[in-house]
């Protein structure tokens, strides 16, 4: 990095990049494991409704997406603002 706006700039994205993780996280475990789980209640999936799956299974395949989502976003950031390890 160059100057102290680079810095700021890297720092704002990695920034944004966190919030919306932790956003699209907290919207399928506590939005739709809690609150839309009677909505979700009517439709099934492996034998049991879809409320209880997100709330048992989905939110842990969806933090485990998003864990590697933001390893390639931020391989992405470290190479567009020259702090890449290669």
């Amino acid at each position: 990095m160059d100057n102290k706006s680079d810095a700021s700039g890297y720092w704002s994205a990695n920034i944004r990049l966190v919030l919306v993780c932790l956003v699209i996280w907290a919207i399928v475990s506590f939005g739709f494991g809690i609150l839309l789980r009677p909505a979700l209640s009517g439709i099934e999936i492996g034998g049991t409704d879809l409320g209880f799956w997100f709330a048992q299974q989905g939110s842990i395949l969806v933090f485990l997406g998003l864990i590697f989502f933001y390893a390639w976003r931020m391989n992405a950031l470290d190479r567009e603002y020259g702090v890449d390890e290669e």
